[in-house]
């Protein structure tokens, strides 16, 4: 029987949850998810019938979360005495490579064909800013934010970046650079100056990395292939994702999974995507996932009331979204806690503003170094259409009872008194998140403010100001669920919630909490555009098309892109 050699392809990209309807499950369905990836190769660390790893890099960007994420999972892989080797035909062809090549330094081994690059280029965080289009379009963006560092309003009210939001970006840059510098400085066995070095003078050809000690190996695909087969032997290759969803193939694996005896269960609930209230949401036909209040409260409330559950791992990659939305889900975390059980919070790429306001009350908060969190910060306002509507011929009239009936309008400006209460209102949220994230993060509020006014950080300095309590991806955080719970990892079942079976999705509900832990029909449009943030009538497409954001006061910058 010839052993398994287990392949990664991660030209196509990785999905950190399966997609939210069905047509972007069809457009996906080749794609595997990272946790799959990851069981994958845990698995495979254990299972003698595996005797090596291939990885093809290059193409879409992972993120630096997810490639930390899939570092460590090689580590644990390569820790079992197994093979793993990296190739690619170049890192960086026509983009940046730095992150890709950061991933492959992880493998034993790194292939790169002879015609490519290297373009370890750097770091760079990018922003945009559509002010100027707004103001030849006639929109009128009014909008408020606290405080300083929340940058997300920017892309509407700013021409270019202000002094915090330089400092910022240049911080998140930095905090990076530094990680990808280390990783790659211990695993080629070089001193971080150097590796600096040589960044500043990529991109480097094929010929000048190998030179370099940065690659092992100059070849082309049939040539790692034929390494590998000279090395272990003849081997049946097999992509990670397909491995770990082949059923049991031997009379142990078909003991483990056995329904009986029963094992303990660790729940992991996931909060995707914008956070609004009501229920998940697929984002429409070819959006991706979307959490609903409703639906992630139901799934707490469930786990909380499960005498099996005895752990629950909070999976969070969420730029935010819904005050009101976050804050429910918060108080369902912290009802689950009053029961006993561990709640582990595991950030992924992004976890910030409202994403961050629903892991904080976590027993234990682990992030990623390169997770983007914090924005502990709030914003809302409008973008008044009327003048751009107005130019091609499109006016709007209302009869209206009520003096602010029309304050969120987008074909008025808020008035004087308007505008205070929004001010008001900010100020109201503001504290609140911060008196919150005081209590849950056990910080004097007075350090804990110092640490908002709306500001991103990276895991790493979320760590070292305390806002994060332990790094590491979602496996350290399922070890630390068990851990806390008195389990075994290698005993127990791990179950997303919420779970409903066709059987379930297919009978009529018969209490509110049937219809929460229901999600909208993946066709559903209802929940693109958030009150905060509100468009009435013919005005909403526009809106829409002008980039206005379809988001809630609970928001990190949208249009922030870490290369």
């Amino acid at each position: 029987m010839t052993g398994v050699l287990l392949e990664l392809d991660l030209t196509r990209g990785v999905l950190e949850t399966p997609p939210a309807s069905p047509l972007a499950a069809f457009r996906a369905r080749h794609l595997p998810t990272l946790r799959e990836l990851v069981s994958a190769l845990r698995k495979g660390s254990r299972d003698d019938t595996v005797v090596g790893l291939v990885a093809h890099l290059g193409g879409p960007g992972l993120s630096l979360a997810q490639v930390q994420d899939l570092r460590e999972a090689v580590a644990d892989f390569r820790a079992s005495g197994k093979r793993a080797v990296a190739w690619s035909e170049s890192f960086g062809e026509v983009g940046g490579g730095t992150v890709p090549y950061y991933l492959a330094t992880a493998f034993d081994e790194i292939w790169v064909q002879p015609s490519g690059d290297l373009g370890i280029t750097g770091v760079s965080v990018q922003a945009t800013f559509i002010r100027g289009a707004l103001d030849k379009a006639g929109v009128i963006p009014q909008f408020g934010k606290r405080r300083e560092y929340k940058t997300a309003v920017d892309t509407f009210t700013e021409k270019e970046m202000t002094g915090p939001a330089r400092e910022m970006a240049s911080r998140l840059a930095e905090s990076s650079y530094e990680q990808i510098v280390e990783g790659i400085a211990v695993r080629r066995g070089l001193e971080p100056a150097h590796v600096r070095e040589l960044v500043d003078n990529a991109p480097l050809s094929a010929d000048a990395g190998h030179a370099a000690g940065l690659v092992d190996s100059l070849g082309y695909r049939s040539d790692v292939y034929d390494a590998l087969r000279k090395s272990l032997g003849e081997t049946t290759p097999l992509l990670a994702e397909r491995y770990i969803r082949r059923g049991p193939r031997t009379l142990q694996e078909v003991r483990k999974n056995l329904p009986w005896p029963q094992k303990p269960v660790v729940a992991v609930i996931r909060i995707s995507g914008g956070i609004s209230v009501g229920r998940n949401s697929g984002g429409g036909p070819l959006g991706g996932p979307g959490s609903g209040s409703d639906t992630i409260g139901a799934a707490l409330r469930a786990v909380a009331d499960d005498d099996n559950v005895k752990a629950v791992v909070l999976r969070v990659d969420s730029p935010g979204g819904s005050y009101v939305a976050s804050d429910a889900i918060r108080h369902e975390v912290l009802r689950l806690r009053a029961t006993g059980r561990p709640v582990i919070a595991s950030m992924g790429t992004v976890a910030a503003s409202g994403g961050y306001f629903v892991a904080m009350p976590a027993d234990v908060v682990v992030a990623q170094p390169g997770t983007i969190t914090g924005s502990i910060g709030v914003l809302s306002g409008k973008g008044v259409v009327r003048d751009a509507l107005g130019r091609i011929g499109i006016s709007q009239q209302a009869v209206s009872q009520g003096k602010n009936a029309r304050m969120n309008s987008a074909q008025e400006e808020f008035s004087p008194e308007q505008w205070e209460s929004l001010e008001e209102t900010l100020d109201r949220i503001y504290a609140d998140f911060v008196a919150k994230a005081a209590h849950d993060r056990g910080l004097p509020e007075a350090e804990l403010e110092a640490l908002a006014r709306g500001r991103v950080w990276t895991g790493a300095d979320a760590h070292a100001h305390k806002l994060v309590d332990e790094l590491g991806g979602f496996e350290h955080a399922l070890r630390l669920a068990c851990s806390r719970a008195g389990l075994d990892r290698d005993h127990i079942s791990v179950v997303a919630a919420p779970h409903r079976n066709l059987l379930d999705r297919l009978r009529p509900p018969t209490t509110t909490e049937d219809l929460a832990a229901s999600s909208k029909s993946p066709f559903s449009t209802d929940g693109l555009t958030a009150a905060t943030f509100s468009t009435d009538g013919l005005t909403t497409a526009v809106y829409t098309a002008l980039g206005l954001p379809p988001a809630g006061t609970l928001t990190m910058p949208l249009t922030w892109r870490i290369s």
